[in-house]
């Protein structure tokens, strides 16, 4: 199983490139606090859960997380200059938003039957605000077709002028908030009841990123956030 998922060469070459220009320059203009490294299930395959407010999330948590992740990304980004180049190089899994795509999923599951961890945003896009949104079903969907953790990331500091703030040597903090993992519960059901159990997962989700936010951030989920019971500050080693 491990051996059905290839990446070409010139991704096998660009993404520790990518990873370590990125590191330096989150570093160069802002501070850096992450807690819960020790939540990581190493070794293993997962989907990484994350907040997503601005573009400055997936380079964030690509540059600092231990292990190099697979990353979906929104199908508009391969239409903007810059940007399309970035994640060609990083090998990026482009999303139809609002469509289902039977060789994105194959794809997806066999990144994670070949023991890689894959980033998602499950509110489907940028929120352009700290408040979090409703969560799409698709990682749900995902998560129930694959059957591995889910690990819980909350972002703070990300927002859209960061890099207004940064120029001005303000150096903002980013905070990377990483939630023990968790097992959904698995999806017996059919047709509307289907529907209903996955979006229930992916609010699941949500509140357990909820509970590692800041009240500011929770938005939707401020009522429903699962708190962890205990989370140690790795800051310093970055």
């Amino acid at each position: 199983m491990r051996s059905a998922y290839r990446l070409p060469l010139h991704v096998r070459i660009a993404r520790p490139i990518i990873r370590t220009c990125f590191r330096g320059l989150f570093h160069a203009l802002s501070r850096i606090e992450i807690t819960g490294e020790e939540n990581i299930p190493f070794g293993q395959p997962y989907i990484v859960a994350m907040n997503h407010v601005s573009l400055y999330d997936p380079p964030f948590i690509v540059a600092f997380w231990p292990e190099t992740l697979e990353v979906m990304g929104a199908q508009v980004v391969w239409e903007r200059a810059g940007q399309k180049q970035l994640v060609s190089m990083y090998g990026v899994i482009p999303v139809h938003r609002g469509d289902y795509d039977r060789r994105l999923i194959a794809r997806v599951l066999a990144a994670l039957r070949a023991g890689r961890p894959l980033l998602i945003a499950p509110e489907g896009g940028r929120s352009h605000v700290t408040a979090m949104r409703r969560a799409k079903p698709g990682v749900a969907y995902l998560l129930d077709k694959a059957r591995v953790p889910v690990v819980p990331v909350g972002l703070v500091g990300t927002t859209d002028d960061f890099w207004q703030r940064a120029r001005r040597g303000k150096r903002p903090q980013l905070e990377m908030h990483i939630g023990a993992p968790i097992q959904l519960p698995p999806i017996e059901a059919k047709g509307a009841e289907r529907r209903a159990a996955r979006q229930r997962n992916a609010d699941l989700i949500m509140s357990h990123i909820a509970g590692l936010l800041p009240e500011e951030y929770r938005g939707v989920y401020a009522g429903s956030a699962v708190f962890p019971t205990t989370q140690t500050s790795r800051s310093g080693s970055y």
